[in-house]
């Protein structure tokens, strides 16, 4: 039987370019000097009865930032996180219920910038054993499962606009089921599904 992480474990050793909001669409400008934030996020996965998958979380539709969005779990690194895969670990213990101690980091993948001004490092990490998913009752509204297959399939990717500050704005989505999966989540998943299949 062929190990589920095996392609993930073989993405993560290839080299990619980063990424950030503004990939598909070239005339945007950004401003020289821009200040961005570093946050982390983590792609929990998950491998059960053989089938890797990714969990999600669908944010609380009464945020000020992105409600109702689906994204991985993840923040701003705060001043008392070692670094930005500390940051990320810590954002999925307060926002799921993921203990750090039962994550496995398996790699980073490249940064990704987004239109509030952070750089976000993708962090991906193993469940290696059975938790209580316990959603932040403030924060996030559901969390639920993804095949990795299905989010590293290129084939499963769209791009889609919308208009954003008086202009057309493109980005990739990957929807599953119910899920609209777009935006910086979106684009990170596209980025890994490129290595994948490279």
């Amino acid at each position: 039987m062929s190990d589920p992480l095996a392609p993930l474990l073989a993405a993560l050793a290839r080299e990619s370019a980063s990424s950030s909001d503004f990939d598909l669409n070239p005339g945007v400008v950004l401003p020289e000097g821009r200040k961005l934030r570093p946050a982390g996020v983590l792609m929990p996965v998950q491998v059960i009865d053989g089938v890797a998958q990714v969990l999600l979380t669908k944010r609380a539709s009464h945020l000020k930032h992105h409600p109702g969005q689906i994204a991985f779990p993840g923040g701003k690194q705060e001043e008392s996180d070692a670094d930005v895969t500390a940051a990320a670990l810590r954002e999925a213990h307060e926002e799921i219920g993921l203990p750090e101690d039962a994550v496995q980091v398996l790699g980073v993948l490249p940064t990704h910038e987004t239109v509030t001004s952070f750089t976000v490092t993708p962090v991906i990490g193993l469940i290696e054993r059975d938790f209580t998913i316990t959603p932040e009752q403030g924060e996030v509204e559901e969390v639920f499962r993804v095949p990795l297959g299905h989010v590293t399939d290129k084939a499963n990717f769209s791009v889609q606009g919308r208009r954003w500050l008086g202009q057309r704005r493109h980005y990739y989505t990957v929807p599953f089921g119910p899920y609209y999966i777009w935006g910086a989540t979106a684009r990170i998943l596209r980025g890994l599904a490129e290595r994948m299949s490279a």
